[in-house]
């Protein structure tokens, strides 16, 4: 029994190991289909550690989104470039357990 349970802690750790999610060396963003796009869109105007701080589902990220193109002049994106950044973040920033408050809905932001 207890070989069995030193065989199964060492696959898990090598298996969590082996899918550990690859960092960009030049944003800290986790590599990934995507990340060229967001790095293109996103962090010219803000820091990459916005995005890992925040989290959110995909509805979350687009009020964001939203809320930047009407208050701090975002460009407006194709359908394409902001389906490939929204996929992005919800795939690799989804919410979770954060110490944080939860993100503002629309409705909640402030109208400037």
């Amino acid at each position: 029994m207890k070989t069995f349970l030193k065989l199964t802690t060492a696959t898990l750790l090598c298996t969590m190991f082996l899918n550990a999610s690859e960092l960009d060396k030049e944003s800290g963003l986790i590599i990934a289909k995507g990340l060229e796009e967001v790095k293109t869109n996103c962090t010219v105007c803000h820091s990459a550690k916005f995005i890992t701080f925040q989290k959110g589902d995909r509805e979350t990220w687009k009020s964001m989104i939203r809320w930047m193109q009407k208050t701090q002049g975002l460009w407006e994106f194709t359908a394409e470039v902001e389906d490939e950044i929204l996929t992005y973040l919800e795939t690799n920033y989804p919410p979770g357990d954060a110490s944080r408050r939860p993100n503002l809905k629309a409705k909640e932001l402030p109208n400037i």
